[in-house]
């Protein structure tokens, strides 16, 4: 039976991000990939990207002011759990997530206007949050 509740750690990451939609048929352009985090997907639909605000072109349309958490793992594929641990804290009060998942981790992005909040809920929920420093830089 999987776990009902979590302690989770997350990092924070260093900067604002981006979530930009473009059509599916477009290459992925080199500014999206310049930092040390960045994600792509591409499905029929779009071709999605998360990336730093720094590199994003002011000109470019995509909903900009995300702050980007790391949980701390790695995770088996057979873990269950991890996501909602986080999410259903966050729900609960209202904040609305992005969430990236990798190989080994999984990425929370929170809108800046809604971090304090957000670490409130999931500090109550049990989890811990490392570099808390960040945010105000």
């Amino acid at each position: 039976m999987p776990p009902t509740s979590r302690t989770l750690t997350l990092s924070v990451v260093h900067g604002l991000f981006a979530i930009v939609k473009l059509s599916p048929e477009s290459a992925i352009p080199d500014w999206a990939t310049g930092n040390e985090f960045f994600s792509v997907t591409r499905n029929a639909e779009e071709l999605s990207l998360v990336v730093s605000e720094s590199n994003l072109p002011s000109s470019l349309d995509a909903s900009r002011g995300w702050r980007l958490f790391k949980v701390h793992g790695p995770f088996a594929f057979t873990e269950v759990g991890v996501v909602a641990a986080l999410a259903s804290p966050l729900a609960r009060i209202g904040v609305g997530i992005f969430v990236i998942s990798t190989f080994d981790t999984d990425y929370l992005l929170i809108q800046q206007e809604e971090i304090p909040a957000a670490i409130e809920a999931l500090e109550h929920a049990g989890h811990r949050i490392a570099n808390l420093e960040l945010l105000t830089s």
